[in-house]
């Protein structure tokens, strides 16, 4: 069982805005710079989020993306409902067509899995990933990388 590049993406991203949401709207541009996602992939899944009223769009000069509303009421199993991705353990993808059409021994047990971690997911707020003291380390080292790029002496590169 693994979550998808869709899945895991759209929470990172969500998580990026998140922590960057003090700063008003934030273009996807910012965001893929930050986390190393391709742009055109992020329009799409925003474009999800957005229908799912994850987050609003504000158009214009300085627009972007900002939370529909506070981190403490949007939950990763939402994130990861809205861009249309299943948790799913079983090997047939939930339909019960483990074996010839007919479900398997253990069908049951991978679905109540499934169901295990869906709820697991719906228990993480984003505030409540921003508040860990990893995600903190990370978003430091992050910052610090884009100090670095921006505070390059002219003289250096010509």
């Amino acid at each position: 069982m693994r979550l998808t590049t869709k899945g895991r993406y759209a929470v990172t991203a969500m998580l990026d805005l998140a922590i960057h949401s003090n700063a008003g709207p934030i273009s996807l541009a910012d965001i893929s710079r930050r986390q190393g996602i391709s742009l055109s992939y992020l329009e799409q899944l925003f474009a999800k989020l957005r229908r799912n009223e994850l987050v609003t769009s504000v158009r214009g000069p300085g627009g972007g993306y900002l939370l529909s509303r506070i981190s403490e009421n949007i939950f990763v199993a939402q994130i990861v409902d809205a861009v249309n991705e299943s948790i799913d353990a079983t090997g047939c993808g939930g339909t019960g067509d483990c074996q010839d059409g007919e479900k398997c021994l253990t069908h049951h047990l991978w679905c109540d899995l499934s169901d295990q971690i869906h709820s697991f997911l719906s228990g993480i707020s984003l505030a409540s990933l921003v508040a860990r003291r990893d995600v903190q380390d990370v978003v430091a080292r992050q910052e610090g990388r884009e100090e670095k790029v921006e505070t390059i002496p002219l003289s250096s590169i010509v």
